[in-house]
């Protein structure tokens, strides 16, 4: 197994302890033929504290990240989601199919008094607010949408730049009825690298408010967040009804995957360990959130010297990043490992 790439040391170490205990557990089986089973695994083991779902898949599996496809609930566990220190994971053939089996262990028992528990006696699930630093509130949006949004008029006092707790004025169409607004500035247009696809408009955060006073097309609002300069012709947006997951499960997609990198957010053109992208895949390719992408370098096209002939040399691996947003058309994905610098039009396909 590949280490996870400088500076995300702290980052794998929380993900991957963490999913050990909320497992999506499937009572179907899957018959994928991708399957491979390690050389002399043991037919048992017995969880201890500090184990990690990667730990665990990657004793039995030569492929951790195919660990959706082999873990089997336990029917007579009322609930299969917790997987708890002193527990035995087993390898069974189920109709061929090797699957993970749990047996609940007994030994702990519990009496009627308060008790403290250390924090990694549950192995618990990756909550979203362990990782939203990293994440981005960039908005996928529209033409349509941005140009029929209310904008920033200006601030109180005449001024043309508000910051946070400041009041401002905006006008447009405030029949929504909403009291609370994100505060976006247009952003670059995302395309389909291949295709040159329109796949949407970037609506850059720049921060949030809330309606004070309306009188007509005009509003008056106080800057409830601030991520920079709040400007004259900034649009709002209700803030959207999407939510991302509580809980991320790092697994392979369920489909044949092949994008590429289109945007690094914060306006540059490389990016590395806990950057945040974007991809040019996205719900009409079957990407879910938590779907896990290995990134490739394209090889480069050399000349042989023997054969007087150009060849292009095999794509290099280079790193893997996790899906946490998606929309029709794209997606956004957090760069979990990254051994050399990942650019714009890098590949990216099924680990």
């Amino acid at each position: 197994m590949k280490k996870f790439g400088f500076g995300t040391a702290l980052f794998a170490a929380v993900l991957f302890t963490a999913l050990v205990a909320t497992l999506s557990f499937s009572n179907q089986s899957f018959s994928s033929p991708n399957i491979l089973v390690n050389e002399d695994v043991p037919d048992s083991y017995t969880v201890v504290r500090g184990d990690t779902l990667w730990d665990i898949s990657a004793l039995f599996l030569k492929d951790p990240w195919m660990w959706p496809e082999i873990w089997h609930a336990n029917q007579q566990i009322d609930n299969p989601h917790l997987i708890y220190p002193g527990d035995v994971i087993s390898l069974v053939y189920i109709n061929g199919v090797p699957q993970l089996k749990i047996i609940r262990s007994r030994e702990v028992k519990l009496s009627p008094e308060i008790r403290s528990l250390d924090h990694s006696d549950a192995i618990s699930a990756l909550p979203l607010n362990v990782i939203s630093t990293f994440l981005s509130k960039t908005r996928v949006t529209d033409d349509a949408t941005l140009n029929g949004a209310p904008y920033v008029l200006g601030g109180a006092e005449r001024r043309i730049l508000v910051g946070m707790s400041d009041d401002f004025y905006a006008r447009g169409d405030f029949t929504a009825n909403r009291l609370n607004y994100g505060i976006y500035r247009r952003g670059e247009p995302y395309l389909d690298p291949e295709t040159g696809e329109l796949l949407g408009i970037r609506a850059i955060d720049i921060g949030a408010a809330r309606i004070k006073a309306l009188e007509k097309d005009i509003a008056t609002l106080s800057v409830s967040r601030a991520e920079g300069e709040i400007r004259i012709k900034d649009r709002l947006l209700v803030v959207e009804e999407r939510t991302l997951a509580s809980t991320f499960y790092p697994r392979a997609p369920e489909t044949a995957i092949n994008g590429s990198v289109i945007n690094v957010e914060e306006g540059v053109r490389n990016a590395g360990a806990l950057d945040v992208v974007a991809i040019n895949r996205g719900d009409r390719d079957g990407l879910q959130v938590g779907d896990t992408l290995a990134i490739f370098k394209r090889g480069d096209l050399v000349k042989d010297r023997v054969a007087s002939e150009r060849v292009r040399l095999p794509d290099e691996r280079i790193g893997l990043l996790m899906v946490f947003d998606t929309y029709e058309k794209m997606s956004f994905a957090l760069v979990m490992e990254a051994d050399r610098q990942i650019d714009l039009g890098d590949l990216l396909r099924n680990p």
